[in-house]
């Protein structure tokens, strides 16, 4: 498996690492996605899926919180990953960031893993 890093953004609340593992990228958020950090996920997510990524695996293990604007940037990138035949999963959500999915049903639409392993595991997702 490859673990070169594609490359990565920061804020003082939210880094956003991106790495190849095998045919996916892996993303990775650490702090909190809201209206004033969405930008610095949503641009790696549009960048991986124009550099040929069909699949997207958010490894949410590290991120802390998760608004409104934060989902609409995940379920943005998924929209943009199933036009080309890709998908996005999610792995390892806090319990506070599932909630937020919960609520609003989106954890139906996204391919949910409990670990970063499952996910990279499931080649549906």
């Amino acid at each position: 498996m490859d673990r070169g890093t594609v490359g990565s953004a920061q804020s003082g609340r939210l880094l956003v690492e991106v790495r190849e593992e095998g045919s996916s990228a892996v993303v990775t958020p650490a702090g909190e996605l809201d209206h004033h950090t969405a930008d610095l996920l949503r641009e790696p997510l549009d960048d991986c899926l124009a550099k040929g990524f069909k699949r997207l695996v958010i490894d949410c293990a590290r991120l802390e919180f998760c608004d409104s604007t934060g989902l609409n940037v995940l379920l943005g990138a998924r929209l943009k990953a199933e036009a080309v035949g890709g998908g996005v999963s999610l792995a390892g959500m806090q319990p506070v960031v599932a909630r937020v999915f919960e609520i609003t049903g989106a954890d139906a639409v996204f391919s949910v893993h409990d670990s970063l392993e499952a996910a990279l595991a499931d080649e549906s997702g």
